[in-house]
């Protein structure tokens, strides 16, 4: 996936993603590509989809892949296992895989896609202090008071 939308752009563009999942895609993304969490190339917008866009950072030009549902029919492995429509104890794996590598790219789909760049927030840290109660540094736009101390932390 991550290959196709990359042969899309033009060649030494600066890119950034988005995910349309936080499931398994990321990984994928961060992993292929400059993009990571940290340095807050890539979105992820949580709507469900299993596809991704890289796009121009500037200009917001870019390609977005897709898992084709038309497409995924005509293998079943993929379809009971992407669709969840198998329980794993039920699923062959060696068939599965023979599958996904004779499937290759044929499964997806892919389209231009223009980001609306002004809907994509930045992810800038701001100003930092040290948390008065515990002593470590915090972003001051979180308050008085660092998150963990506001007792945001699963922590017992």
């Amino acid at each position: 996936m991550v290959e196709m939308a990359r042969k899309q752009l033009p060649e030494g563009v600066l890119f950034e993603a988005i995910c349309e999942t936080g499931v398994c895609l990321p990984d994928a993304v961060q992993l292929l590509t400059p993009c990571t969490l940290g340095n807050g190339r890539i979105h992820v917008i949580h709507v469900g989809r299993y596809a991704l866009t890289l796009y121009d950072k500037t200009t917001g030009k870019g390609a977005r892949v897709f898992v084709d549902a038309v497409k995924l029919a005509a293998w079943p492995e993929i379809n009971g296992w992407f669709l969840k429509l198998k329980p794993k104890a039920e699923q062959d794996s060696g068939r599965l895989l023979a599958e996904i590598e004779d499937a290759g790219t044929g499964l997806l789909g892919v389209q231009r896609a223009v980001v609306d760049i002004s809907r994509i927030a930045k992810t800038k840290i701001g100003p930092v202090s040290l948390c008065p109660k515990c002593g470590e540094a915090y972003p001051l736009s979180d308050g008085g008071l660092c998150g963990g101390c506001l007792g945001r932390l699963p922590y017992v």
